[in-house]
C-alpha cells in the first residue's frame, strides 16, 4: 500500500508540475480537479448504464404493479415474483448504486494521502501545496483558527460551501419534482406505500446537503474531489434523465 501510494502521490505531483505555468500555487489544485474529471469520465459509461437501467425499471412499473395487487397479501411470493421479472428482463435494481459505488476508491486515495505526513517514508511534499491561501492537507477547522469565517482561509471553504449549496439546491429542486410525479403515478395505479417509506421519502431530497458536512470535515484535497464530483454528478443526471421526469428519487439524491 505504502508503495502504490507514493506513485500516486508522484503522479499527483506529475500532473502538477505540468499544470503550474497556467495555476501557479494552486497547480495541485488543479491536478486534483483535473483527476476527479478522468475519475467521472471512466465512470461515465456506467452512468450511461444506471440511466438505462432506470428507464428499464420505469418500463416494468406496470407490470410491477399487476404483482403487486396479485401478491398483496404475500410479500414474499411478490418479492421473488419482482426478482424474476428483474431477471427475465435483465434489468438490474443495484444499476444506480454502481457509479457512486466505484468513485469510492478514488476519494479515499485523496483522502489518505492528504491526511499523512509522510508517504513512502518520505515527507509528502503534497502537504505543502494550496488552493489559494488553504493548505490542501487542512480542514475548515484549521481554518476557523486561522483567521475565522473570513480570513483568507476561511473564505476558500465559503466559495466551496457557496458551490455545494447551488449544487444541493438544484438536486433538491430536481428530486422533489421527479417525487411528486412518482406519487401521483403510484396513485393513479392504486399502489399503496411500503411502511415507512413516507419518512424516508421526506428526508431524500435534503440528502444532497449531507456534502455540506462532507466538505467541512475532510482534508481540502478530499473535499475538492467531492465538490467537482458532486458538480458533474448534477450536470450528468440532468443530461442523461432529461426525458424521465418520473426518474427513482433515489438515483437522483445520490452522490
Amino acid at each position: 500500500m505504502s508503495a502504490f501510494m507514493s506513485v500516486f502521490a508522484s503522479l499527483v505531483e506529475g500532473l502538477a508540475d505540468l499544470l503550474e505555468p497556467l495555476f501557479q500555487a494552486s497547480a495541485a489544485a488543479a491536478a486534483i480537479v483535473l483527476f476527479t474529471a478522468f475519475v467521472r469520465l471512466l465512470v461515465h459509461p456506467l452512468s450511461r448504464a444506471a440511466a438505462r437501467g432506470q428507464r428499464e425499471r420505469a418500463r416494468l412499473q406496470p407490470q410491477i404493479a399487476e404483482l403487486r395487487k396479485k401478491h398483496k397479501k404475500n410479500p414474499e411470493k411478490l418479492q421473488k415474483a419482482v426478482m424474476e421479472l428483474h431477471a427475465k428482463e435483465k434489468v438490474s435494481p443495484l444499476s444506480g448504486c454502481l457509479p457512486s459505488l466505484f468513485q469510492l476508491p478514488a476519494f479515499f486515495l485523496l483522502y489518505h494521502l492528504f491526511s499523512n505526513s509522510t508517504i513512502g517514508g518520505e515527507a509528502n511534499a503534497l502537504l505543502a501545496h494550496k488552493l489559494l491561501a488553504a493548505p490542501l492537507g487542512g480542514r475548515w477547522a484549521d481554518a476557523l483558527g486561522d483567521g475565522g469565517v473570513f480570513g483568507a482561509r476561511g473564505l476558500v471553504y465559503l466559495g466551496l460551501f457557496v458551490v455545494v449549496a447551488c449544487v444541493a439546491t438544484f438536486n433538491y429542486r430536481r428530486t422533489k419534482r421527479q417525487m411528486a410525479t412518482t406519487q401521483v403515478t403510484a396513485a393513479g395505479s392504486g399502489e399503496q406505500q411500503v411502511p415507512g417509506m413516507g419518512a424516508v421519502l421526506k428526508f431524500m431530497p435534503l440528502m444532497s446537503f449531507m456534502t455540506l458536512f462532507t466538505v467541512a470535515f475532510v482534508p481540502l484535497a478530499a473535499a475538492l474531489y467531492v465538490v467537482t464530483s458532486t458538480t458533474w454528478s448534477a450536470v450528468e443526471r440532468a443530461v442523461l434523465y432529461r426525458d424521465m421526469p418520473g426518474a427513482s428519487p433515489l438515483a437522483a439524491a445520490a452522490g
